[in-house]
């Protein structure tokens, strides 16, 4: 049995919607004080509202990830409203879809601003309550892709995903003295409204290429994270967890459908 979380104060950044929301709804049906932020302060109030029913414990921020001051702000919001920050789950990200030839300097600054700035800054601002702690968490939402896989279209995305687990590596290692651990989540193709505007094609396409045979749920990635969060979890540091389903486990389609025959492998690898 996991030594109970219920009480500790979590920040989940992005927390609006999609894996940050499943995250935060997974920490406060388990007990913990939440505060989650969002860029829209319409959509973060709907959601915290959603969160908190059954007596939950969660409210929100509006903040920009990007801005310094904005997670200066954040921080100091969750001081006031929870006594403290336990447990940091970075998670607020953005994938604006652009090849690479098309890429402009406004689209890399959005997703470098947004998901690597943003994680350092928010790391920074939550800083002080996490040593003061003495079991201080974060929690990188990273993914798959830029770390390991790559997709046509989402070149500053990768670039933003890979540069966390390089912040995560050192930052592990200067945090460590003040029993803060760092670690990193890296989720596969999970049902989101994100994933969702890419279309049921594609869904449908990402599902047969998992073995597994499904898409993640939120919740998939909200367990992680609170397994992260725990005391059982304390001597982790400086690591990832991959939750895809297996996704990058096989070469090729045909490696996990044989029984669709050779060449419609070859051909859904290839697609």
């Amino acid at each position: 049995m996991f030594t109970s979380i219920a009480e500790r104060a979590v920040v989940v950044t992005g927390g609006t919607r999609g894996i940050g929301k499943g995250i935060a709804s997974v920490f406060a049906r388990n007990g913990a004080k939440v505060l989650i932020t969002g860029r829209d302060s319409d959509v973060a109030r709907a959601a915290a509202e959603e969160l908190s029913v059954g007596g939950a414990e969660v409210s929100f921020i509006q903040a920009d990830v990007s801005s310094r001051e904005d997670c200066r702000r954040m921080a100091a919001n969750a001081i006031g409203r929870m006594g403290g920050i336990d447990v940091l789950c970075a998670n607020a990200g953005v994938f604006p879809d652009g090849r690479l030839a098309d890429m402009t300097e406004e689209m890399l600054d959005e997703v470098l601003g947004t998901n690597l700035k943003g994680t350092v800054f928010s790391v920074q601002a939550c800083l002080p309550e996490l040593k003061r702690s003495g079991r201080g968490r974060v929690i990188l939402t990273s993914s798959i892709t830029g770390p390991i896989t790559g997709y046509p279209g989402w070149t500053g995305y990768g670039a933003s995903k890979a540069g966390q687990l390089g912040f995560m590596r050192t930052a592990a290692i200067e945090l460590a003295p003040s029993r803060i651990t760092v670690n990193a989540i890296l989720p596969g193709n999970i049902i989101t409204e994100g994933l969702a505007a890419l279309g049921e094609e594609y869904a449908a396409r990402m599902a047969v290429s998992i073995p597994l045979r499904r898409l993640g749920s939120v919740d998939d990635i909200g367990y992680a994270a609170l397994f992260l969060a725990t005391e059982e979890a304390g001597y982790i540091t400086g690591q990832t967890i991959v939750i895809d389903g297996g996704q990058v486990l096989p070469e090729t389609l045909e490696a996990i459908a044989p029984e669709v025959g050779p060449e419609v492998g070859r051909a859904e690898a290839a697609g």
